[in-house]
């Protein structure tokens, strides 16, 4: 007899905008579409920073799927929505949403995400040409674009930008952790921010500068999503010690990395073999590996030639 294909595991999220409002209809609603797990949250759909849906983004598991009462439990914005998805699609887990026409493990599903994403793409652009046409009306008018508190150098406009920044760039770290905050917990505080940098930026994901990286953990240890010990002081190593643990942090962070992978990513980041060549072998990514594991650094199998 062929075998019966399993349903895929429902994973419930409802949220509500204050403490004084609840989830009960939502978690009852979530567990009747046979929701097993439902994660609550309190906090304004129209902030990115919120803690329990970035973990479920970090945590889900391929073929799960996220699951909402109705899109704007979840985002909203069409940008954040078609964002959020895309961080589910890159874990191989689905989403849907019990009363809008979404459900991403279907055709349909996804036929209607690619509608979103078009309207989506049509608001930008009517945004950015309603945005041109008042600045040039304000031209004519003999006004300055901009804001006058600023142009003005007013200590309050000022603090006002700063914090509308700083909650965007924290929203911003929260929805991305799970591309980069592995890689900082497997390399820091061992390796300096410089060498972190240059696998993060290996990997794709994200351009990062050491300052930019070093303010996004820090927001992450205030948030309590990271130990404060990776914000220590790199110390100063011998070369071939520091080889060995930036090669292990490369291992850890992608273990389907092959050694030869691993070569060629030390080739790209421009760092040399521990005899001054350019070009690394299998076996001298093997042998950093093996003094890394004697030295104590955890590593459950090397990976394959």
């Amino acid at each position: 007899m062929p075998a019966i294909p399993q349903k895929p595991r429902l994973i419930g999220y409802a949220r509500v905008s204050t403490e004084e409002q609840a989830t009960h209809a939502q978690v009852d609603e979530l567990r009747a579409a046979g929701c097993g797990v439902v994660h609550e949250e309190h906090g304004s759909g129209a902030s990115r920073a919120r803690p329990v849906l970035a973990r479920l983004l970090r945590e889900i598991a391929a073929g799960e799927v996220l699951v909402v009462v109705r899109l704007d439990r979840l985002a909203r914005s069409v940008s954040h929505l078609l964002d959020v998805i895309e961080q589910l699609e890159a874990r191989r887990a689905h989403f849907r949403s019990l009363r809008d026409p979404i459900d991403t493990s279907t055709p349909q599903g996804m036929f209607s995400l690619q509608v979103l994403g078009a309207v989506a793409q049509l608001e930008r652009a009517l945004i950015a040409e309603r945005t041109k046409a008042g600045m040039a009306a304000a031209k004519a008018r003999g006004r300055l674009p901009g804001n006058p508190g600023l142009r003005a150098r007013d200590p309050a406009a000022l603090r006002k930008v700063a914090a509308a920044r700083d909650k965007v760039f924290t929203g911003d770290v929260l929805a991305s952790m799970e591309s980069w905050l592995p890689v900082v917990r497997r390399l820091r505080p061992a390796q300096s921010w410089d060498d972190v940098v240059r696998v993060l930026n290996r990997q794709g994901t994200q351009h990062w500068t050491a300052e930019r990286l070093r303010r996004a953990v820090r927001r992450a240890v205030r948030e309590r999503f990271a130990d404060p010990a990776l914000l220590a002081r790199a110390q100063r190593r011998p070369p071939q010690e520091r080889l060995a643990t930036l090669v292990t942090g490369i291992a850890l962070a992608n273990p389907a990395l092959s050694l030869r992978n691993i070569g060629a990513q030390l080739e790209a980041m421009h760092e040399r073999t521990p005899s001054g060549g350019a070009r690394w072998s299998a076996s001298s990514v093997k042998h950093l590996l093996d003094r890394a594991k004697a030295a104590g650094l955890f590593l459950a199998s090397a990976p394959a030639e």
